[in-house]
């Protein structure tokens, strides 16, 4: 199992109509094609601006799969036109499970 962190730091003022379009236009969407979720996050002390999900995969191949068919689909397709302009940077990690770890 491993878990997908994505940040996005918007720019600033930027991030209510980041997690508007989100809301209404691309979780479901990510939800249906990725399955996983394990949670989206604002920002609140440190780094402000930005917007985190935690996708969890059963490996790095199965992530690739999904990820692929996500790119692919028009609905994210038009998605993606609305949200692009609104980021500033994005990182990616890739987290791997400890024995004890409650997730994994």
């Amino acid at each position: 199992m491993i878990v997908e962190e994505r940040t996005y730091h918007v720019y600033t003022g930027k991030l209510p109509e980041l997690v508007k379009l989100y809301a209404t236009e691309g979780i479901e969407v990510q939800k249906e094609i990725l399955g996983g979720m394990l949670g989206a996050y604002t920002t609140d002390i440190g780094e402000l601006s930005c917007y985190v999900s935690m996708w969890q995969y059963d490996d790095f191949a199965q992530r690739e799969q999904r990820r692929a068919v996500l790119s692919a689909d028009p609905r994210w397709q038009a998605f993606l036109v609305k949200i692009t302009p609104l980021i500033h940077t994005q990182r990616n990690r890739i987290l791997l499970p400890t024995s004890f770890s409650p997730v994994g």
